[in-house]
């Protein structure tokens, strides 16, 4: 057993944390962005545990024009060091230049998946309790309704049959086609 038999474990853990902590507080910054009800207990969840890290940064940077840039602020820095860590941890030493380069790649990645997530959720739910009260429900409604609202003007309903989810999620597949490539060439990601 060398040193590679616990660096991907490790490497795994670290990547987690960061991915699920910078979704937690990306989470927090979409709802705001779409003004959801954050009396909602999801919401509530999602500002207790981001309030101890985006607390400090608030004093320091201001929001600017209904942007809460503290959140910006601290996703990026907190995708950077997950990145200098799992570079540590690969045995490379961390270049701040690919650092710069490789953090919005990782932070468009998550966006993008997120929103996949939140349209299968949305789809999933609707099926589930169409009528029904759920706390989850609402926050993926607030999540995703700028996204559905000018598709659905777009593609009316046929039938019955709701089709914005289903072209959302080609739009974000496309997006994803367009974009990630020419980051992932600029920056390509950590070989492990």
């Amino acid at each position: 057993m060398g040193p590679g038999y616990l660096s991907s474990p490790l490497a795994f853990l670290v990547d987690i944390t960061f991915n699920l902590y910078i979704m937690a507080i990306m989470l927090r910054f979409l709802l705001q962005w779409a003004r959801a009800d954050f009396y909602n207990p999801l919401a509530q969840f999602l500002v207790r545990i981001t309030q101890p890290v985006l607390h400090p940064f608030r004093r320091v940077v201001p929001g600017w024009g209904g942007i809460d840039l503290p959140a910006l602020v601290v996703m990026v820095l907190l995708q950077m060091l997950a990145l200098a860590l799992l570079m540590i941890i690969a045995g490379v030493s961390p270049r701040i230049d690919y650092l710069i380069l490789r953090t919005p790649a990782e932070l468009i990645s998550l966006l993008l998946n997120i929103y996949l997530i939140a349209i299968f959720m949305r789809v999933l739910l609707s099926w589930i309790s169409p009528d029904g009260y759920h706390p989850a429900m609402t926050v993926v409604l607030s999540l995703t309704e700028p996204i559905m609202r000018p598709l659905r003007a777009i593609i009316p309903p046929i039938a019955g049959v709701d089709l914005s989810p289903l072209a959302a999620i080609i739009a974000i597949q496309v997006v994803r086609m367009l974009v990630m490539p020419p980051l992932d060439r600029i920056a390509p990601g950590l070989m492990m």
